[in-house]
C-alpha cells in the first residue's frame, strides 16, 4: 500500500535512521541494554533479540527499537524523541500492546484458553535528546491524560535525558545535537555530514560505530537530506493547489489527490484545513484507506 511505504520514509529522518541502524548491531545494542540495567553483568549479545515492528496500524507507523530478553524474561520497547510530546506514552502503549500480539502469534499463545498465558515483562523507555527543563523523569498515561481519575489503564515510561556519563545512550543524544548543531550551521548538505561525523568522532561519540560505518552513515544522511528538499517542494506545491481551488467541494478531491502523492495523514489534514478524523473519513469513503 503506497501509504505504508511513504510512512516508512517519512519515518526515516536522519537521527532516527541511525538510531535503528545503530541499535540493529548486537553489540551496540549490548551496551544499550547495559545502560538500562547495569546490574546485569551476566547479559551477552546472544540474549538479546530484536522485535522491533514493521509497521502498525493503519498508516503505517513504525516503532523505533523491541527487544527481547533471555527469551521471553523482558521485553524492552525504546522511542528516540527530539521533540517533547505527552502522546509518546499512547504511541508506545499501542506499539506494546502490537509487540504483544506479535509474540503470542509466533510463539502459538491461545489466549481464549483457560491456561494462563506466559509473557515477558514489558519496560518502556524513550530517550529524549532535547533539555530535561521541566518534564518528568516518567511519564504516566494515567497522569497526563486522566489526573485524579479513577482509571483502569496506566502505561509508565521512564524518561532517559542527557547524562554526565558516556555510555552508548549518552552518546546517541550528543550525536542528535551535534546533527542539530551542524545542520543549523551548513543546511542539509554534505559539508554537515562530513562535520557532524568528523565532530562526533573527536568527541568520542558513537565514534567505533561512526568509525567502521562512516560511508554509510554519510550516504544515509545525504538521502535523506534530498528526499526531505524533494518533498519540501512537494508539500510546498500541493499546499498552493489546494489552496487555490479552495472551494469545499473540491475538498474530498484535493485529499486524494494529496494521498495519491503518498503524503501522511497528518499533513494532508494540516494542507486541506480537515482534522485526521474527516481526511480518514474521506479516505474510508473513497475504498483507498482500509
Amino acid at each position: 500500500m503506497l501509504l505504508l511505504a511513504h510512512s516508512e520514509k517519512m519515518k526515516l529522518a536522519g537521527k532516527d535512521t541511525v538510531f535503528r541502524d545503530l541499535f540493529s548491531q548486537k553489540k551496540y545494542l549490548l551496551q544499550m541494554y547495559q545502560a538500562l540495567h547495569p546490574d546485569d553483568t551476566t547479559i551477552t549479545a546472544d540474549d538479546l533479540n530484536i522485535v522491533t515492528l514493521k509497521s502498525i496500524l493503519m498508516n503505517g507507523i513504525y516503532n523505533d527499537l523491541g527487544f527481547m530478553v533471555r527469551g521471553n524474561q523482558l521485553m524492552i520497547l525504546v522511542e528516540a524523541q527530539s521533540t517533547w510530546s505527552p502522546n509518546i506514552v499512547i504511541r508506545s502503549l499501542m506499539y506494546l500492546m502490537d509487540t504483544y500480539q506479535e509474540y503470542f502469534r509466533e510463539n502459538k499463545i491461545k489466549l481464549y484458553g483457560s491456561h494462563k498465558a506466559d509473557m515477558p515483562k514489558p519496560e518502556l523507555y524513550v530517550i529524549y535528546t532535547g533539555d530535561k527543563g521541566s518534564h518528568p523523569d516518567v511519564l504516566s498515561l494515567k497522569d497526563e491524560f486522566f489526573p485524579d481519575t479513577d482509571c483502569c489503564i496506566d502505561a509508565k515510561i521512564k524518561v532517559i535525558y542527557l547524562r554526565d556519563n558516556d555510555d552508548i545512550i549518552n552518546q546517541y543524544i550528543g550525536f542528535c545535537r551535534v546533527f542539530n548543531e551542524q545542520v543549523a550551521l551548513y543546511g542539509r548538505t554534505l559539508t554537515a555530514a562530513k562535520e557532524i561525523i568528523r565532530i562526533c568522532r573527536d568527541r568520542n561519540l558513537l565514534k567505533d560505530y561512526l568509525s567502521e560505518r562512516e560511508k554509510e552513515v554519510e550516504d544515509i544522511m545525504l538521502t535523506l537530506f534530498d528526499q526531505e528538499y524533494v518533498w519540501d517542494l512537494e508539500r510546498d506545491s500541493i499546499r498552493a493547489a489546494a489552496l487555490a481551488q479552495g472551494a469545499s467541494e473540491k475538498q474530498n478531491q484535493v485529499v486524494l489527490n494529496m494521498f495519491k502523492r503518498n503524503m501522511p495523514i497528518e499533513d494532508i489534514a494540516d494542507i486541506s484545513g480537515s482534522s485526521v478524523e474527516e481526511v480518514q473519513e474521506i479516505l474510508k469513503n473513497a475504498a483507498v484507506l482500509h
